[in-house]
């Protein structure tokens, strides 16, 4: 049996058919270089263009101009003093300019905060609630402060009937002066608290400011969707809660009336 010859090796390098296709390339390309030499730019067509683009843009006025007279490239030196007066007219202006305007709005605020607490603060005044009722306020708020044993017995939510005056004169100046968000906030001590009803201070607060709110639901016209109420058990005293003096204070509810210019609506 004769032996089969053996196949003849693939030649080295690229298929045949690459090359074809790299000539057809190129033969394109040299077809389009010729027609875009052949072809004419209307140059009023282009400066329409170039000045579409700039307006639109806000690219430097009038194509190739750069800031001031002249071109960048001739006048360079020229048109770089005047890129500071630029930027100082747009960008570092703007940010200056925003920055007296933020403390502007917030001298505005602290000024109609202390407007409305100096108008409560006569209203309860003349009051026989005058020591039972304190005012402070911020920039965002005046803030009404009632002692948490005024208006509930140890370890309940349920108002006390005597009480109820004390709430009334409260929600009269809610209803003379609240004009924006009221916010309800429950305060505790740290004494741990465990009976059948509340787990703990958290649950004891967020139930003392739903009964406040539920009362003024009851006995006054304001707006439910303007008032928030909210437990915030034992983690902001304003007293020391190692004396008694100062756990006292801490049991509290907070009344927070915001001015038409507070930003925490």
């Amino acid at each position: 049996m004769s032996k089969k010859k053996k196949q003849e090796e693939a030649a080295p390098g690229s298929p045949a058919w690459m090359a074809t296709f790299s000539d057809l390339m190129n033969l394109l390309l040299c077809f389009f270089v010729l027609l875009f030499s052949m072809s004419t730019v209307d140059a009023d067509k282009w400066e329409q263009m170039v000045q579409s683009f700039t307006q639109e843009f806000s690219i430097f006025s009038g194509g190739a101009m750069a800031i001031g007279d002249g071109i960048l490239i001739s006048n360079g030196v020229s048109q770089l003093n005047e890129l500071d007066d630029y930027i100082n007219s747009t960008g570092k202006a703007a940010d200056g300019d925003s920055m007296d305007d933020l403390k502007e709005f917030e001298a505005e605020q602290m000024a109609a905060a202390e407007q409305l607490a100096e108008q409560i603060q006569e209203a309860i005044s003349e009051s026989q609630f005058a020591n039972q009722i304190d005012v402070d306020f911020t920039s965002q708020y005046v803030s009404l402060t009632l002692n948490g044993a005024l208006l509930f017995d140890s370890g309940s939510a349920q108002i006390k009937e005597e009480a109820k005056p004390l709430l009334d004169k409260v929600g009269q100046l809610l209803t003379r002066y609240a004009e924006s968000t009221i916010e309800i906030e429950g305060h505790t001590d740290n004494v741990p608290i465990h009976n059948a009803k509340y787990a703990n201070n958290d649950e004891l607060s967020s139930f003392r400011a739903l009964s406040v709110f539920d009362y003024y639901m009851e006995t006054t016209f304001l707006d439910p969707a303007m008032i928030k109420h909210s437990g915030r058990g034992e983690y902001v005293p304003v007293a020391d809660n190692s004396t008694p003096e100062g756990r006292a204070q801490n049991r509290r509810v907070e009344i927070k009336i915001y001015h038409n210019l507070s930003t925490m609506n």
